[in-house]
């Protein structure tokens, strides 16, 4: 009953902003790691580069270079993993002691609100924090599965596993940059949910600029254009 009588407190309008959120968030998603063949992703593309480099360190010696890329990447996962950790310890710290949220709304004219609304709308952000966490530090493990599976394959390029342990540290190495990507995707919506405490209507806006500017990154960026200019495999 208390939620029933807490959620009575939402408008219409607040609902279809947080369900456009959610699809939003779902929907971008699917559309990347699902592009068309004709149409390929920057995510896709990349993928066929990591094939690539996997099947490039067969024959490079030593492979100094390999491992210290693959060190890169997990340096990266773990630097938003503890990024994100920090924004879910001062988010949490606000929904214990939202008074710094209303003092910004009373500065707003916004301060009709019950707190209660100020604090679910947080819970929002907080969940959107807590799963893209969870994807950095899954990305993060991937990372080190792939080190591993790269120090397995033969130095002799003829050696008849070379070739297989190859693309099974490049399937490992796409899974973990999806689960990043991931990540990524879900902190640029987890922004976008903390603009709903100015109302669902920028909500709504917020949501529809964050899937424009992923989007564009995604199919229509320059950076995807000369990725585009060489030969790739973008098979999945």
């Amino acid at each position: 009953m208390i939620w029933i009588d807490r959620l009575s407190l939402f408008s219409a309008l607040d609902f279809a902003a947080l369900a456009l959120l959610v699809l939003g968030w779902a929907g971008i998603g699917w559309r990347i790691e699902n592009p068309s063949p004709g149409n390929p992703s920057v995510a896709e593309i990349m993928g066929g580069f990591r094939r690539e480099w996997m099947r490039q360190m067969i024959t490079r010696q030593p492979r100094i270079f390999d491992s210290s890329l693959i060190g890169n990447l997990r340096q990266s996962t773990a630097f938003f993993a503890s990024a994100t950790m920090i924004a879910l310890g001062g988010g949490m710290a606000l929904v214990r002691n939202p008074e710094p949220v209303t003092a910004l709304a009373s500065d707003l004219a916004l301060s009709a609100q019950p707190t209660v609304i100020w604090e679910m709308k947080m819970l929002v952000t907080l969940l959107f924090l807590t799963s893209a966490f969870l994807k950095f530090v899954w990305a993060n493990r991937l990372f080190g599965y792939c080190s591993v599976v790269m120090g397995a394959v033969p130095n002799d390029p003829k050696d008849p596993l070379a070739l297989a342990r190859a693309d099974q540290a490049a399937e490992i190495n796409i899974t973990a940059a999806r689960s990043f990507n991931r990540g990524l995707r879900t902190i640029y919506f987890g922004l976008a949910s903390a603009v709903w405490l100015l109302g669902p209507e920028a909500l709504i806006a917020a949501v529809l600029l964050t899937l424009a500017m992923i989007h564009r990154r995604e199919f229509s960026s320059a950076s995807r254009a000369v990725l585009l200019k060489g030969p790739t495999d973008t098979r999945t």
